[in-house]
Order: structure tokens, then sequence, then C-alpha cells
């Protein structure tokens, strides 16, 4: 048993995927009732609370603790399992009062424009009314019960992690609507007689018998899988047994106990639930109350907001930014041309563009804030005249596209990730370009038009969930300095020429804080704002205008959309198998060519055409077709930043330690040392368990995030729900088919990049 035991103990699974949404589902929950309960204490209990969060609790357990790795080998743990999904966690969870905590709890704009339209369709509510109804619910709940326990369909979830997954998925969502008229969350009202519910649940209980007996009473074992099964000195019979004994004893009292305690309160004369007075008036102080909201500021957070105000911080960042690149550089050129053992192949192509997702992802567009490129820049200004306005014919993000596009070309065509001196080339030629350009050009020329790394982290940090505002807008309104933007004696103002009190979204914007040190007033700070949030509405924007008139933003949106996809999908099996197969009757650029030709402009220019078509002609709308792509290819971004982050973190966390080896040799050669260097953590890729599940939950969460930002948008150019589905369909089949695309990629066999062996 000891044995045993460590089994258990070691059996714990933490899927991102399990984990995450029932921590956001407990904290919007507690968020919610928080809020209710100052309002409406006798509605909202301290039990409900426990209640609710206790039935989280037993889903994890279930999914997540040792029972799901026992379910394969013991029959009676799977049924102890699909009894708390089943009779257990649904309950407790829905005696919680769920409803208006959840609405509640989430912010206060997105119900009322995003789920509020929805909540009032008339349609849906007559879905819900179907669903939540004691026949539908109760056909649903006993065909699940009894199809999942036939041997066919039982031994598909046992063989197959995804129908098993799918199997609990129907367990947990039908005992939902199966519990749902027994507990009548609040504010439901019952559209049925109380009574009904005795039987109701009496039947439900018969059916649960009678499978339970079969496995009790059966002659031979049901299921093949459990057949050469004897753990812990079970026999096999002996188990089956004991699952039937589980599901018949304990799921009786289950359906019965409730069947008793409405039979004696009907009887009784307690008073129903239902009948008791409605405190319309406490619902109404609910959509009046007005909680004052302090928005969450980085620049006050005590150590961190002082450190980010420091005058020499941004400095002090990029100096250390460009030691690391000139090391880069020096070692590209004259180190070992293996990327595994170069700081050029190790650095740049594993660490770097991780955690530059990682920053977009949880901060912001912080590697603009300590790019490297900005000292010699500087130095360029103190030299060069600088005295040249951009060409107008340039002031787009056409160009800054095209170099994007040959980049990608570029990495793939001549493997520059293999290449530590391509590397190096490439980091001196940033040099050279930002000390060149924005020594003759005035502003940030080079930030803001050329610089593709740029460009990438203006895009994508449109799904950040921090930006650079103003925190007050009528301090604002009364300034007459304007010094965000004109700077000082002192300080200079946003070179970009964002003017703050009309800046929104993160475009262009590359932290550098000149606004925040200029400002007066002490008005500007980094706000926690709602993650591509910025893209619903279609504001004059300083320095861009409006984002639907804006055609060059929407396609460099766009083609970091699809490049996101096209980039990881060159790393996967079918791809390179491709490429070696048509390598003899093609040069490898130019086979990279036509790849990058169709995976980058062809096929995503006919989607996004296809797309706008279907969606003008859905939508029965008159809005130009310009207008409609610019506005709806935004809203793809979150999807193209989750097939980024899932593509990066994938050699973040397969290859972070092989810096260690690198540094050692390259500080080994500085020092012209003869030290042995331990290459092991070079030449080994352990692919983490977790790696996988968080890949796909950055996909679902971009998926559901660009779905919003499509319903929101079709919102400025439809009315009626029917209507707005039909415009932001096409959009959303799209993503949805660019999710798959990613998902597909995933499971491919891929390349392990940057280390001395291939996964």
């Amino acid at each position: 048993m000891d044995t045993v035991a460590s089994a258990a103990f070691s059996s714990w699974s933490f899927d991102p995927q399990v984990i995450v949404p029932i921590l956001l589902a407990a904290g919007i929950y507690v968020r919610g009732w928080l809020r209710l309960r100052r309002v409406l204490p006798s509605e909202f209990s301290d039990s409900q609370l426990a209640s609710f969060l206790s039935g989280l609790a037993l889903v994890f357990v279930a999914i997540e603790s040792p029972l799901d790795t026992f379910s394969s080998l013991l029959l009676g743990v799977h049924m102890v399992q699909h009894l708390l999904l089943m009779m257990i966690a649904p309950p407790l969870i829905l005696y919680g009062q769920p409803m208006l905590p959840m609405l509640r709890g989430l912010p206060r704009k997105f119900v009322r424009e995003a789920l509020g339209p929805f909540l009032r369709w008339p349609v849906l509510r007559g879905v819900g009314a179907v669903l939540i109804s004691p026949a539908f619910a109760w056909a649903a709940y006993n065909i699940s019960t009894v199809g999942w326990h036939l041997p066919a369909l039982y031994e598909l979830a046992l063989s197959s992690p995804s129908w098993h997954r799918l199997e609990h998925a129907c367990f947990f969502w039908t005992a939902i609507l199966f519990w749902w008229p027994v507990i009548q969350p609040w504010p439901s009202r019952p559209r049925w007689n109380r009574w009904i519910v005795v039987p109701y649940l009496l039947l439900a209980d018969i059916v649960n018998t009678a499978v339970a007996a079969t496995f009790i009473f059966a002659d031979k074992i049901l299921y093949p899988s459990y057949a050469g099964n004897a753990f812990a000195g079970i026999n096999p019979r002996t188990d089956q047994s004991f699952a039937g004994g589980i599901m018949w004893v304990p799921g009786s009292i289950f359906y019965l106990f409730p069947a008793v305690i409405i039979v004696v309160r009907l009887v009784g004369g307690t008073p129903k639930r239902e009948a008791a007075p409605r405190p319309a008036t406490g619902l109404v102080q609910i959509q009046r109350t007005r909680e004052s909201r302090k928005i969450f500021d980085l620049l006050r957070i005590p150590l961190l907001g002082a450190v980010l105000r420091w005058k020499y911080s941004r400095r002090m960042a990029q100096a250390v930014m460009l030691l690391l690149a000139a090391a880069i550089v020096v070692d590209g050129f004259m180190g070992p041309q293996m990327a595994p053992m170069n700081l050029a192949g190790v650095l740049p192509w594993i660490h770097w563009r991780g955690l530059v997702i990682l920053a977009l992802l949880i901060a912001g567009n912080f590697f603009c804030m300590a790019c490297p490129f900005m000292l010699p820049r500087e130095l360029a200004k103190r030299i060069l005249p600088a005295r040249f306005r951009w060409p107008a014919q340039l002031r787009s993000k056409w160009f800054a596209a095209g170099l994007l596009v040959l980049y990608l070309w570029a990495y793939e065509a001549f493997s520059l990730w293999n290449s530590p001196a391509w590397t190096a080339w490439i980091v001196a030629g940033y040099f050279v370009a930002a000390f060149t350009i924005d020594g003759l050009f005035r502003g940030a020329a080079f930030c803001k038009y050329v610089c593709p790394i740029g460009q990438f982290n203006f895009i994508n940090s449109l799904v950040s969930p921090f930006e650079v505002k103003v925190r007050e807008e009528k301090t604002c309104q009364n300034c007459q300095t304007y010094d965000c933007i004109r700077g000082n004696a002192t300080q200079r103002g946003c070179e970009l020429y964002l003017f703050q009190p009309k800046k929104t979204s993160n475009l262009d914007c590359t932290f550098c804080l000149d606004c925040v040190h200029a400002c007066p007033h002490d008005n500007v700070g980094i706000l926690a704002v709602p993650p591509a949030a910025t893209l619903v509405a279609d504001p004059y924007r300083s320095s861009l205008g409006r984002l639907s008139k804006r055609l060059d933003v929407a396609a460099l949106a766009l083609l970091l959309v699809f490049g996101a996809f096209a980039n990881a999908a060159g790393m996967i099996a079918p791809v390179v198998s491709f490429e070696s197969a048509v390598a003899g009757a093609l040069p490898r650029p130019l086979i990279i060519l036509l790849l990058a030709a169709f995976g980058l402009l062809i096929v995503p220019a006919a989607v996004v055409f296809l797309c706008t078509v279907a969606s003008r002609m859905a939508g029965r709308t008159g809005t130009p077709w310009r207008r409609l792509t610019a506005s709806f290819g935004l809203a793809l971004v979150p999807i193209g930043f989750a097939m980024w982050a899932a593509h990066f973190a994938y050699h973040l966390a397969a290859g972070w330690l092989t810096a260690i080896p690198v540094l050692e040799r390259s500080w080994a050669d500085l020092l012209q040392s003869s030290a042995p260097v331990d290459w092991s953590l070079s030449s080994y890729a352990l692919i983490p368990s977790w790696l996988t599940p968080l890949q796909i939950l950055f996909l679902d969460a971009g998926l559901l995030l660009t779905l919003y930002i499509a319903w929101r948008i079709s919102q400025r150019y439809a009315r009626g729900i029917a209507s707005r589905l039909r415009l932001a369909g096409p959009w959303g089949a799209l993503a949805c088919a660019l999710y798959l695309a990613g998902i597909w990629i995933l499971f491919q066999p891929m390349q392990m990049r940057g280390t001395m062996m291939m996964h």
C-alpha cells in the first residue's frame, strides 16, 4: 500500500485548462457576491458562498486528483468520480445562487453591452427555458447517464483522453440542467408546480438503480479494460460490484433526500422559496449602485512605481540590453557557428522572443522601453542634424509591413535561427538603421514607420492589460501647456506625437514614459485596461485617426495574425517533409518564397476578401468594404497573439536552460580559459507536461476574445442580434478556422530549434 499511497500523492494533475477556468469562475463569483452582499445581505449568505466554492473545489478534485488517474484502473474509483460530477458538485454550485453573482462579478460594461443583448434576446431566453424545463433536463441527464455507461462508449472514453473529457463535460452540464428545477437558483422563477419535482427525482432514481443493478448482478466483466486489472489486490469482479454499490446506495440517497425535504415542506406548509416576495427595490438598488473604483496603476505600486518613475531607469535598462546586444554581435561573428553554442543562436531566438511575449501578456510593450537600439539613436540626434521630415508617402504602416514580410521569408529561407553570423548582421543592421534614420529625420521615424520589431509589439500590445494613459480627463481639459507632447525645459514630450488626452490604445506607444515625466500635473500613468477593449469603439486617435479608415494598420495586423500560424507551421514535420521533397527541384529560398507568398499574402487576402463580402451580404449593410475589413481585421489580433504566445512558449519552456552553457562558454573564451563546459543542457530538450495544455489555453482565450471583439464591433454597423450575428459571423468562422489550424499545428511533431537535437 505504500506504493499505492506514493502513486496517489504523485498523481495530482494541474492542467491549466481546468485550473484557470475554475479560478476565474471563483474570482468572478466572489467579486459579484461581495457586491451583492452589501445591498442584499438577506439573499446572499455565507453558506451560499461556501457552497459555490465547495462545488468548484469538488470539480477540481474529480478531474485533477488521483481519482482521475486511478479511474482507468478501478471501476469503483471511476464511479466516485462520476458521483462528484453529477450528484454533489452541481447541486452545491446551484445552491450558491450563481446567476446574479456571476453577472455582478463581470465588468459592468461587458455585461451591459456584450451579454445584455443576448440575455434580453427572446430566442435565447426561449432556448434557456427549454433547457431547464423538467422534461428536457431529465431526459438529457438520464440519456447521458445510460449512454456513457454502455460498454462501447465507456471503453471509448477510457481509451481516449478527448472522449474522456467529453464524457465528464456531458455528466457535469446535464447534471447542472437536472438539478436546476430541484434547487431553482434565485432569481429564476418556476413555471411548473413544485409537486412535479418529487416524481422527477424518483424516476431518475429508478434509472440510476437499474444501471447500478446491472453492475452488481452482471455475470461477466462489462468493460474489458478492467478485466485484466487486479490493482491493489482487488478482483475486477469485486471492483465492478463495488462500483454498482456506490452508484446504487449513495446515488439513491442524493435523489431521495431532496424529494423527502420537498414533500415535508409542501405538506407542512413551510413557506416556499419561490413564493417569497422579491425585493424589487433591492434589484433597482443593485443597478443604481455605483462603487467608487480606483483604476490600478503600475506607477503607484510602491517599489515598482518608484523604479519606473526614476529618471534614469529607462537608460539603465537600455544600457543592459545594449551590452547584451553587443555581446550577441561579437559572439555571432567571432564565436562558434553552431547555433546552440553561440549567444546569437540562443538568446535572440529562444529567450528574447519568449520574454517579449510574456511581457506583452503580463504588462505591455516593455521591450521598446528598454530597446538597445535607442541609445545609438540618441547619440545620432546629437551628431547629425535630424532636420528632415519623414516622407509623406511613407507615413503609414505599409513600408513596415513589407519589411515584416521580408523578415518572415528570410527567417526560414536562410535559417536565421541556425546562423549566428546572420543574426549578428541583423542586430548590427538594426543599430545602423536606427542611427541613420533618427539621425536624419525628426521625431521617432524609425520606431513608428520602419522597425518590424516595434510593429510586432505595437499590434500585439493591443491585448496587453496595461496602457500609458491619462488618469483624469478633467485635469487635461484644464491644462494650458500640453507638456506631454510639447515637452518643457527639463523634459521632452512624446516623440511619436501621441497627445495623451486623445491617445487610445498602445499603438505606436513605446512606453518611453516621456509623457509621464513631462506632465506637470502627474496625470499620466500605466493604467490597467481590459485586453483588446480599445478595438470595440472607433474614436479619433492621436497620430492615427480612426482605425476603421486605416487599412494599412489592418493589413499589418492581419499579416501578424497569419504570420503567427505560418511561422509556427514552418517547424512542423509535414511542412519540413514537403520542403525536403521539393528541395531538389527548386532552391530553398525560392521554395520558402512561394510558401510565404501563399501563406502570408495570397491566402490571407482571399480569405479576408471573402469574409468582407460575406459580411456585407449577410449583414445587409452598406458600410464600405474598406471600413469593414479595417474594423474586423483588427478583431483577429487576439487569436494571432495567442498563436505567437503558444509558439514562443514552446521554445522558451523547452530551451530556457540552453543559455547557461552558452554563457559559460563565452565567459571562458573571454578569459581565455580552457575550463570544460557541460553541454548537456543544450543537447536535451525536455518538454514539460503542462506546456501543451497551456498552449491550448492560450488559443482558447484568444478565440474567445476575438469572438467577443467581433461581436462588439458588429454593434457599430448593425441593429438587432440577428443582424449583428450575420455581420460578425464570417469573421467568427475565420477565427474558428485559425483556432483549429493552431490546434493541429500544436499536435504535430515540431523541430526543437536552438538545441543540439531535434524533438
